[in-house]
């Protein structure tokens, strides 16, 4: 069972010449967790996720606070948005390296190297290293639950 033949291969995905903005309005459009990142040639240059886009949107104080189940709203703070300037930054201020799998890993290799990097989605690349799908992590859990209704 390889990666190539359970992963999403409509990835929606981002030029590197993005703003953080137009990162924002993909996210929104699509309703996506994860973009990959491509240069002109197709070839995965990062990620970025969501949540990197939302942590711009949380107050500093978060980062300090080891529990906070005893806020029940951050008051004005909630209406809060980045400022222009940091929406009109590039996107490769936010963007992470990506790890990522080749299209002819085994499902147990993409799995685990999702468990052990902390990932929901995975880009899926050619030996070349252009993006040719997405894997998640339920992507691979079903295959490999389904071959379980084989077993005898």
């Amino acid at each position: 069972m390889i990666i190539s033949e359970y992963m999403k291969r409509n990835v929606v995905s981002i030029p590197e010449t993005f703003t953080i903005r137009e990162a924002a309005t993909v996210f929104v459009k699509e309703h996506v967790g994860l973009l990959p990142i491509v240069d002109q040639n197709n070839k995965l240059v990062g990620v970025i996720g969501l949540r990197d886009l939302l942590l711009l949107e949380l107050p500093d104080f978060v980062n300090f606070v080891a529990d906070v189940d005893f806020v029940h709203d951050f008051g004005a703070v909630e209406t809060t948005r980045p400022t222009a300037r940091v929406l009109n930054e590039s996107i490769r201020t936010l963007m992470k390296p990506q790890i990522t799998v080749n299209e002819d890993s085994g499902l147990l290799r993409a799995y685990a190297l999702m468990l052990q990097h902390n990932l929901h989605d995975m880009p899926v690349v050619s030996k070349d290293g252009k993006l040719v799908g997405m894997a998640s992590r339920v992507d691979i859990g079903t295959a490999i639950l389904s071959a379980w209704s084989k077993v005898e």
